[in-house]
Order: C-alpha cells, then structure tokens, then sequence
C-alpha cells in the first residue's frame, strides 16, 4: 500500500511538473513599455531621423513583486519547452517588418532593428505565452501599442513642450483618470537636476487568453531616475537638444 501511495505521488509530482512546463513561467503581468525618443536620444547617440511619437521598448513578463522573468536558458529557466530560436524570427516577422521598423525600431546607432527584436524575444518573447508562436507576440505588441486606449499622451493628459515641466505625481493622477490604471514612468537624467520623461510602462494582467487586454496598476510606479512623484518635475521635451544658452537655469530650477 505504501508503494502504491508514492507511486501515486511522484506520478501527481511529474504531471504538475509537466503542467508548470507546458504553461510557461508562473508570472502574473505583462509591461508594455513605450519609449519617449527625445528623451532617450539625449543620453545615446540615436540615429537619425529620430521618431516624433513613443516607440515600442517591449511587452515583457513579469512577476507579481514586478520583478521580470529572466530570459529564457535551457538550463536555468527552461521556461517554455521548445521556444522558437531569435534566429529563427526574422523570417516569421517578414509580414509585419514595415511596420516594426517604423513603430518598434532600434534607436541606437550601434544596433540595427533586427538585432533589437532578437534581443526583445530571447529576453521576453521566449518566455512568454507565445514561446513558438514569435509573429502573434510581435504583432499583438504592435496592436497594443498603436490602439487609442494606449496612447501615452491621452493617458498622460499632456503633449510635448520645451517651455513646460510637469510634476509627476499629476501624470500618474492623468493616467489613473484617463486610463483607468496607474502605469510606470521612468526617466532619465541627462544632467544633474534635469528628468527626462523616458518610458511609459502600462501594465495588464495575464489571463488565459491573448493578447493581454485587461489592465491592471503597475505594483511600482516610477523607476530609474524618477524617484519621488511628490517632487519630481519631468520633462517631455518635444526636441532632442535640450540645453541650449537660454534655457538651462530655467531647466534646473525647475527641476528642484
């Protein structure tokens, strides 16, 4: 009897293995983080010309205590069984290109677009609830981040200025207002005093089916350089260069 009951066991411990297998990791969101270029091309040398709109950083999976699920590696974090190789993507993504070129590109100089969406699936794709299945994570994205309802600058309430800094705390307020959710902003700081609103990260859940539709508050509200919603002044620059002769005591004090 007591040969039966652990037979019984490990068969109950190896289907519940398979099942954790099959599903992929146990996180709980996903982020959909949009980049402000202007802001990002003030601290990196980008290419040219530089986007007027937020393009597309990632949808990335991400555990309840909103850490991310690391990226895939058939020995630490065989996530999912059997994922589609980044090498084996730039094929699959052939129908959607054009439009990942202009909505998802790499902004740096150093990078080409290509080596950004391999990078994106190993780190995310792969990991995913669509692990072999690279056109559907891509174009899913693509359609999230071009719908009305994730449009930053509706979420946000504001638009692009060099004249106008904004305190943070009011962003997040306009985001739960106007989208029903409070997102995560990060920022960059190009210089000493000065935030740069770098990212929007919009957060929904993960249910059963795709794509993610229902959104959720992001657990951590502001990251990078962004540390304080209360006092934080950001700026949405609507230019990449920012620091010119008549506007950089403005810029500081208006940071403090």
């Amino acid at each position: 009897m007591i040969i039966k009951q652990l037979l019984v066991f490990a068969a109950a411990v190896m289907l519940a293995s398979l099942v954790v297998s099959v599903n992929g990791s146990n996180f709980a969101f996903y982020k959909l983080s949009l980049t402000w270029p202007n802001s990002v091309c003030k601290i990196t040398t980008c290419k040219t010309p530089i986007p007027t709109y937020f393009t597309i950083h990632g949808l990335w999976p991400t555990f309840g205590n909103d850490i991310p699920v690391p990226p895939y590696n058939p020995t630490s974090n065989k996530c999912n069984p059997n994922p589609t190789s980044p090498d084996d993507i730039v094929g699959e993504l052939a129908p959607i290109k054009g439009e990942l070129d202009k909505k998802w590109p790499n902004l740096w100089v150093r990078k080409t677009n290509v080596d950004f969406w391999k990078i994106q699936w190993q780190h995310h794709g792969m990991c995913s609830d669509y692990p072999r299945d690279p056109l559907d994570y891509f174009k899913d994205t693509l359609n999230l981040a071009q719908s009305k309802r994730f449009d930053p600058f509706k979420a946000l309430g504001v638009q692009p200025s060099d004249q106008t800094p904004h305190l943070l705390h009011t962003l997040l307020e306009n985001a739960y207002k106007n989208f029903g959710a409070y997102p995560q902003i990060t920022c960059s700081m190009p210089k000493k005093g000065i935030l740069l609103l770098k990212e929007i990260r919009f957060c929904l859940k993960r249910t059963k089916k795709t794509p993610p539709s229902v959104v959720q508050n992001c657990p951590t509200n502001v990251g990078d350089r962004c540390t304080n919603p209360l006092t934080d002044y950001v700026w949405l620059r609507a230019t990449p260069t920012i620091f010119g002769p008549h506007n950089v005591t403005s810029d500081l004090l208006a940071s403090t």
